[in-house]
This record gives C-alpha cells, structure tokens and sequence, in this order.
C-alpha cells in the first residue's frame, strides 16, 4: 500500500470543490430507469447514454471522479475510443463499483448483505490497469419492525473492511458506502441512532482490518427521516442531525465524506449539502462533498428519452446539476439556482 499515492487521488478528486459523480447503476438499474422514462432497454441505448455523460462539455468544473459499471468501463464512444479515456482526457478520475449486488442474508428475513469478495484481488488489478484509480462497494441497510440485527451489521461491515484492505493493497482508493435507506417511516431519531451505530461497528472493524482510515472516502447517508414517516424535518434540523452523528462516529483523520443522495430529489439533496456546509463548516474535520447518481443524472435522463435531438440539452442540463452541486459543497448553493 502506497499511502501517498491514495492521498493524491482523494485530493485530485476533491479539488477547486469538486464531488463526484456516481455513474454505475447496474444493468437492471439501468433497465428499471429507462423503463420509467419509456426508453428502449438495449445495451446500445445504456451505451449511448453512459456516452452523453462522459462527453458532457465542462462537466469537469464541477466532477472529480466518476464512479464506472464493470460494463462501462468495457465501453466506447462513437469514435472507438473507451469511456475511461473519455472521462480522463477530460480531467475527471475514474473510479469502479467493484460489489456484486446485495443479496438476501441467510436466516434473516428482509435484511441483506453485499457479495462480491470472491476474485475481487484480481479483478481490482485489472481495472487498475484499465484506469480506475478508486473503487466503490455499497453495503445496504434496513430500518424495519424486528430488522436491523447485529448480525447483519456484522456481515456488512466486515466486507467493506475486507474490500477497503484489498483495494489499498492495490494502491485504489476505496469508497466506503454504508446506506442506512430512506425506505420506511421511521423518524429522524431513528436514522441518527442506527447510521451511528452502523458507522462505530464500520470504523472498529477497518481498524481491525488494518485499513489506512487516511486513504479512504465514506459515503454515508444524510441522517433524514423515512419516507413514509409524517414528521418531515427542515433542511436545517437534517443539517444538524447529520453533522451531529458523524462528529459522533467518524475519525477526524478520515480525509473526505461524500454524501449519496439516496433517493432524495436534486433539490433537497443540493438543500441538506449546502445546509451542512454553510451551517457547520468550523465544525467539520473532513472535506464534505457528494457521491450523486440521481440527483445529478435523472433530470438529464427525463429530458434525453433516448433521442439523438435531446443530448445537447440533456448535457446542459447535467453540466447544471453537477455545478449545483459543486456550490452546495462550498454553501454557496441558492434555490434561484433551480
């Protein structure tokens, strides 16, 4: 592990307030998204908008790395040349989401645990030939009657620690990402008390494992209610809520935290950001920056539809989302920007 080298990228990354962008939605996430939006499901059509992304002008302003799909970084552009070259020429750092999905956790009913361990030496060695210089793997986790156990804390924490050595042993950054879900109607109260505990099981067990905590980037979730819970809570109380957890369970020598959206709208999500950082700025130890996917494509994917006439504006649009963003990171972000 060279130590160096993983600082570098987390700082190339994060640069002049830039976040990042998460592009790997699997094939049948893909498959779920263009289907809502009445856009054939063909690896051609996920292609030519994987394409739209990757040659958005001036995305570079605002996006540091994107997070690729093992099918992604296989791809090229029209013109032959691959995907990962298209994002580096561009300035932007390509990373990889090396998990193989969550599955059901055996004997545990409605809660699951991420795979994808098996090969994953080998498999980092050769995305790191292909251009990947960080890589993400998602743990998911369950607020519901009689779930979350403290075993399926254990089975998630303990591969993202294993995935976290094994990338730094290849010299690949590797985000962290333990979601607690925004499915549900717990409270505000509820998400604080479980994402803590999630993150101290998270931090004792990389630890445990050896894992550099100054070569790595968490993304955690905002500490925000349920979706179906009635108690909605302001921008600023999420704001508090989640800076107060994190101060809680987080190490200072964490370099960067980059939040995922999660479900949430692009304007909510760019409100929490910006809330956080203008609010709580002497008091956050870490870069605190975004890990988007939805909040940044979705608006761009609905204006697309799939027709060749739409791509200039579908970039126009994402190149906004992304600099959105961008200036939420820095608390400079304003509804006007909307």
């Amino acid at each position: 592990m060279n130590s160096k080298v993983l600082k570098q990228t987390i700082a190339e990354i994060f640069a002049n307030g830039k976040g990042i962008l998460a592009m790997d939605e699997s094939t049948p996430t893909c498959k779920k998204r263009f289907e809502a939006a009445g856009i054939p499901q063909t690896i051609e059509m996920y292609r030519q908008y994987r394409q739209l992304i990757v040659t958005t002008p001036g995305l570079n302003e605002s996006i540091g790395g994107a997070i690729l799909f093992d099918e992604t970084i296989r791809q090229q552009t029209d013109d032959g040349e691959p995907m990962v070259k298209a994002l580096m020429k561009a300035g932007i750092i390509p990373g990889i989401k090396v998990d193989m999905g969550a599955k059901p956790l055996p004997e545990f009913p409605k809660e699951l645990v991420t795979e994808g361990l098996d090969g994953l030496r080998e498999r980092l060695a050769e995305y790191k030939t292909m251009g990947a210089r960080f890589a993400k793997w998602r743990a998911v986790i369950t607020i519901g009657e009689g779930i979350l156990t403290d075993a399926c804390i254990h089975a998630n924490v303990h591969a993202l620690a294993r995935y976290a050595a094994l990338c730094q042993e290849a010299d690949i950054v590797p985000i962290v990402e333990p979601e607690v879900l925004m499915d549900g109607n717990h409270s505000i109260q509820e998400t604080y008390d479980v994402t803590e505990k999630v993150l101290k099981a998270l931090f004792s067990k990389l630890y445990l494992f050896k894992v550099d905590l100054e070569g790595i980037i968490l993304k955690p979730n905002m500490i925000v209610a349920g979706k179906g819970c009635p108690n909605q809570n302001s921008v600023d109380e999420v704001a508090e809520a989640t800076v107060n957890c994190l101060r809680s369970a987080v190490p200072a020598s964490v370099p960067a935290i980059a939040f995922l959206s999660g479900g949430q709208s692009p304007k909510v999500a760019a409100e929490h950001l910006n809330a956080i950082n203008k609010n709580f700025k002497d008091r956050l130890p870490w870069i605190v920056a975004f890990s988007f996917a939805r909040a940044i494509q979705q608006p761009a994917l609905d204006v697309w539809k799939g027709e060749s006439s739409n791509i200039k504006k579908a970039q126009e649009i994402l190149s906004s989302r992304a600099k959105i963003a961008a200036a939420a990171r820095r608390g400079e972000y304003n509804s006007v920007m909307e």
